[in-house]
């Protein structure tokens, strides 16, 4: 007999190890960004991490029908909040994205993307199969997704709206509707990028074209892009060292722990700090695609694939907008920059995550994890 209680056993030890381990150099980064100071950021996340990973844990040990049970009220309750974030929402940095609840500013939309996952992954379990390639699974959705989407891109948060479509769309590429619905959409979607254009806000035109030519006005709107180029490029291999980077220290590289906190990494770790980083994270995404291969329910393979691409979604495009290889659109690197809604929401996507990988070691009774 153990003289571990069993509960304990069944925790998913090895990738909390992990998490624990992105979000502790995360830490460490922000207190490099804070020149050497724990307060206040690096101090906040750890706290922050404590308390979400807590959540996960506890999410970890509801059963999935629950989940299934509950896609569609918790969906129909974000939408309501996102309709009255239009109405009562506050407003900041020219933004009305909040609800202010007296103790806490509340941002629906961050809730709205593992729910619209959940969502339209119980659509698609609940479809018959042989609906899968008619005009009935297609539609409604669109309409799912749309709509949220919508009121997200008038608030305007377009990175959050563009995180809402992406994890919708790829649970509907995932439940098998046909390629060429996808392929067609596509050449629309580059046929309308003009018009698309033409809605955008002032300041999201402007980041579309500094992403295009940012040397066009490098100390204006294509600041940003510039000084994190100038970050990681001047880390080299081994970086410049702990402590020792000159572009967030002193102040050249605007939201050094925020948005671009990967460049104020890169430049006192290197490549090398970069590169295992970024492995970290295949093995975070490599660990929730098999939780999606091992699931014995449509709608727990649908989930745990969408919740994976969702977090996929974050590393992706906050690598590639600090790089300059897309525009700056907001999206913060999970476990690494600065604030609570991020880590909220990955942290969601990670507990939804243990509880199907827990439900399926339980039906195949294996306890690997990866």
């Amino acid at each position: 007999m153990s003289i571990i209680p069993q509960p304990l056993t069944e925790f998913p030890w090895r990738i909390l190890a992990l998490l624990l381990a992105i979000a502790g150099f995360g830490t460490i980064v922000l207190y490099s960004a804070a020149s050497g100071n724990i307060f206040p950021w690096a101090a906040m996340q750890a706290v922050r991490f404590c308390i979400f990973s807590a959540m996960a844990l506890t999410l970890s040990r509801i059963p999935m029908e629950v989940f299934a049970c509950f896609a569609f009220p918790a969906y129909g309750a974000v939408l309501a909040a996102l309709f009255l974030v239009e109405l009562i929402g506050g407003v900041a940095g020219g933004s009305q994205r909040w609800i202010n609840l007296g103790f806490m500013q509340l941002q629906p939309s961050e809730f709205m993307k593992p729910i619209i996952v959940l969502t339209v992954a119980r659509f698609y379990a609940m479809l018959p199969v042989g609906e899968i390639r008619r005009w009935n699974a297609v539609w409604p959705a669109l309409v799912l997704i749309g709509v949220p989407w919508a009121l997200v891109l008038i608030q305007p948060d377009l990175g959050t709206a563009t995180m809402i479509a992406a994890g919708g769309v790829t649970v509907m590429f995932l439940a098998g509707l046909p390629l060429r619905l996808f392929i067609g959409t596509g050449i629309v979607g580059a046929c309308a990028i003009p018009i698309a254009f033409s809605f955008l806000h002032e300041y999201q035109q402007n980041r579309v074209l500094i992403f295009m030519d940012p040397e066009s006005d490098p100390l204006g709107a294509g600041y940003h892009i510039s000084q994190s180029k100038i970050a990681i490029g001047s880390g080299g291999f081994w970086g410049k060292g702990f402590l020792q980077g000159t572009q967030s220290h002193l102040d050249y590289l605007p939201e050094g722990h925020t948005d671009f906190v990967f460049a104020t990494m890169a430049e006192e770790w290197g490549l090398v700090g970069g590169a295992l980083l970024i492995l970290a994270f295949m093995l975070l995404f490599r660990w929730g695609i098999r939780v999606a291969m091992r699931a014995q329910d449509k709608f727990a393979r649908l989930a745990a694939a969408g919740l994976t691409t969702t977090i996929f979604f974050y590393v992706a495009i906050n690598l590639m907008m600090v790089m300059g290889l897309a525009p700056v659109v907001g999206i913060p690197l999970p476990f690494m920059s600065y604030g609570g809604s991020s880590m909220l929401t990955v942290m969601l996507c990670v507990g939804i995550i243990m509880a199907i990988d827990r439900a399926g070691k339980r039906s195949t009774g294996t306890g690997n994890w990866a």
